[in-house]
């Protein structure tokens, strides 16, 4: 059984690329895959590996500077849910796109996982579901708002767009883990709103603590690792990919006449060259040689 974490916090780095080089030696040296980002803003990630690697990796992040209260949400996993591990440097930790949103100047009120249900069912409440449509379309809260948006950076637009459809309600948003929603607040905050919550912990720590009898959740949570998808209890969902477009497949995606495995979904058969699908059947035709030989092809 393999320990997977997904991690982020806030804090000031001045110098992120001076911290690569210690965290991608420390996971491989404890056979942690998966993948961090750093940037001035922070640290953001998923990562998975045996008890004693994932604690030494934890350990050795809340040694960073100011990230001793870096909270961290674990799930279980019975192979590694990924191909190889990666420390990148982003500009930001969760691309919003304006310099202005800061989540260490203030965000919204945290709302926990137990008490999310009374606030969601309140009518004077707008429930808005900050992830993407991709995200949105395997599972989402019941009533909540989804934005359609196809990248985080799209929300400020769409609020502008969409505000006054809201006015005199409170705001109540959630995302995967969390992350999201720090900066989503935060400009919601700096839009003039005064009564903004958020899932803290996200739907994975809801998943994780409300009984599924007692669960306003309908569908699965999408997670970006081989798992694809989760449920109540954080068990994965039995959902695949895309090999293209990397969104979730369903039973019913595959059996579309557009589908094609490893080369495009319904949501993307519009989306790629010719080129592009000739790139994608060879490397499925490889990730199949693999298979057969019984060893992991990188692309897959």
């Amino acid at each position: 059984m393999l320990i997977v974490a997904a991690l982020y916090h806030f804090t000031r780095f001045p110098d992120p690329a001076a911290l690569k080089p210690g965290l991608l030696e420390l996971c491989l040296a404890q056979g942690v895959k998966g993948s961090l980002l750093l940037a001035p803003e922070g640290i953001n990630g998923t990562i998975a590996g045996p008890r004693t690697g994932i604690d030494a990796v934890v350990a050795a992040i809340r040694a960073l500077p100011g990230c001793d209260g870096l909270e961290w949400k674990e799930s279980y996993a019975q192979t590694m849910p990924f191909g190889r591990m990666k420390v990148k440097l982003k500009r930001e930790i969760v691309t919003m796109g304006l310099p202005d949103v800061d989540p260490l100047a203030r965000v919204g009120n945290y709302v926990a996982p137990a008490e999310w249900n009374a606030l969601i069912s309140d009518p004077d409440t707008v429930v808005i579901d900050t992830r993407n449509d991709y995200e949105v379309a395997i599972g989402t809260f019941k009533g909540a708002v989804d934005p359609g948006t196809r990248a985080f950076g799209e929300f400020p637009t769409w609020w502008k767009e969409n505000h006054a459809r809201f006015a005199g309600k409170r705001i109540a948003m959630f995302c995967t883990g969390g992350i999201r929603c720090e900066k989503s607040t935060n400009y919601l905050l700096g839009q003039g709103l005064n009564e903004v919550y958020h899932l803290k912990g996200g739907i994975l720590k809801y998943l994780e603590d409300v009984p599924e009898a007692e669960s306003l959740w309908q569908g699965q949570c999408f997670v970006f690792d081989n798992r694809v998808s989760v449920g109540h209890g954080l068990v994965p969902g039995g959902l695949g990919t895309c090999g293209a477009c990397r969104r979730p497949v369903t039973e019913a995606d595959r059996q579309h006449p557009t589908y094609e495995e490893g080369v495009c979904c319904p949501a993307c058969v519009n989306d790629y060259s010719g080129t592009d699908r000739a790139r994608f059947r060879e490397r499925q035709k490889q990730m199949q040689i693999a298979a057969r030989r019984g060893t992991r092809h990188l692309g897959s």
